[in-house]
């Protein structure tokens, strides 16, 4: 790699040796990709909760506070998996508690922000178009290629950490203009009135086209997402198909026509998304009316939007005395939502507000095995995807059908 003034003193210690040995690392990784140079990174967003990273990443976090490493650039951090408000309430471990609030002291002493959140661009932080990052999260990854045309690759905790340590990153991947074309086409031929609809949009999308380098270019005809439903949608073609770029054609920056989001390059595909695709998605072998005790809200957390939207659809009435319905927002968010009235209409229904957490890193297996939880319904098709390998058999809903299942206790 080609290294800059600055880089060869840092590799000679000249910043000292958590700077040197992070660099050491991102060098290796540089030459693995062929990275050419460095960038520079103005923000750097890392996920760093226990549930994670275990015991080696607690010691590797510890072992970092102990060589006396800082961050040079603005760093925040990702959901935790434990809300101290709600923890014994959901029967969350002692140890988990101890462990998370350990991790979290180190994060704070290396000059991590703790702001707990997997919407960093709703809420803490908004790259600007071109902006060279460091995120980890994959769905804020495609939220900042795609939909804000900032650059950025899926930065393991690591490599997170030793971007917000250095300030650079290697200049591979999405930094680079060749890898940010369109190399798929996929035409919408659906209503998507819902973020549930966005979210199964990129299942489909994510299923066939599931390859970290491919950039799918969505032609979604009438329908215009919003930022929330832009959210769903990168989380799912992230969670469905390790992708970590999209295109809406006239929606998102780099997209204006097909020409200007492919740039020659050479589809690999070319297909259609239908409504019969859509309701493949939320297709289930349970019927309609069968027993439901969980709607989950989360997975990415919450926009104050959406959480006011949720309190609309429940108008005052309440959630069914044998169902939990858990919701999990930023304390941004929340504290707003508090000042509007709509954190009490919630709580007011039933509602457990979580702030700083997404439900799938906070042990839902052991919540399941306490609270003989087996099948969940959501919004979230990248809960879906996930929530699987923790013994739940999970089940799509649109916002509006996710509420009158947890009003009346069966699957709407």
């Amino acid at each position: 790699m080609q290294l800059n003034a600055e880089e060869r003193e840092m590799l000679q210690g000249g910043r000292g040796d958590a700077a040197r040995v992070a660099l050491q690392q991102q060098v290796a990784v540089g030459e693995f990709f062929d990275a050419e140079r460095f960038v520079q990174v103005s923000n750097v967003h890392m996920s760093g909760d226990y549930e994670v990273m275990g015991d080696a990443g607690h010691r590797y976090l510890a072992a970092l506070v102990e060589s006396g490493a800082h961050v040079s650039v603005t760093t925040t951090r990702n959901a935790q998996c434990v809300e101290y408000e709600f923890a014994g309430r959901l029967r969350q471990s002692q140890e988990l508690i101890e462990h998370e609030k350990g991790v979290r002291r180190l994060l704070g002493t290396l000059g991590v922000s703790l702001v707990d959140t997997c919407i960093n661009y709703q809420s803490v932080y908004t790259p600007r178009f071109n902006e060279h990052v460091a995120w980890g999260d994959t769905g804020t990854v495609a939220y900042a290629n795609s939909v804000l045309g900032a650059r950025t690759n899926y930065e393991s905790g690591p490599a997170a950490i030793a971007a917000a340590i250095t300030g650079r990153t290697p200049a591979y991947g999405f930094h680079l203009d060749m890898h940010r074309r369109a190399s798929a086409r996929c035409v919408i031929e659906a209503d998507l009135p819902d973020v549930a609809d966005w979210g199964a949009v990129g299942a489909v999308v994510g299923e066939r086209v599931r390859d970290y380098w491919s950039v799918p270019l969505l032609d979604v005809g009438g329908n215009s997402p919003s930022p929330d439903a832009l959210k769903h949608l990168g989380a799912s073609l992230a969670s469905h198909g390790s992708l970590a770029m999209f295109h809406v054609l006239g929606v998102t920056p780099e997209a204006p026509s097909f020409e200007a989001a492919n740039r020659k390059r050479v589809l690999t595909d070319t297909f259609t998304v239908t409504k019969a695709d859509i309701d493949a998605v939320y297709a289930t072998d349970t019927p309609r009316g069968t027993e439901v005790n969980l709607v989950v809200f989360t997975a990415p957390q919450l926009s104050l939007s959406e959480l006011d939207r949720i309190a609309g659809l429940f108008s005052g009435r309440k959630a069914h005395g044998d169902s939990t319905v858990l919701i999990t927002t930023n304390a941004m968010n929340r504290a707003a939502a508090e000042a509007t009235g709509t954190l009490q209409r919630l709580q007011s229904a039933g509602a457990l507000v979580m702030q700083g957490v997404c439900w799938y890193i906070m042990d839902p297996a052991e919540m399941r095995r306490r609270f003989g939880w087996s099948r969940v319904v959501t919004n979230s098709a990248k809960l879906v995807n996930i929530i699987k390998a923790h013994g739940y058999e999970p089940i799509l809903r649109r916002t509006e059908d996710c509420v009158e299942t947890a009003v009346t206790g069966r699957l709407a």
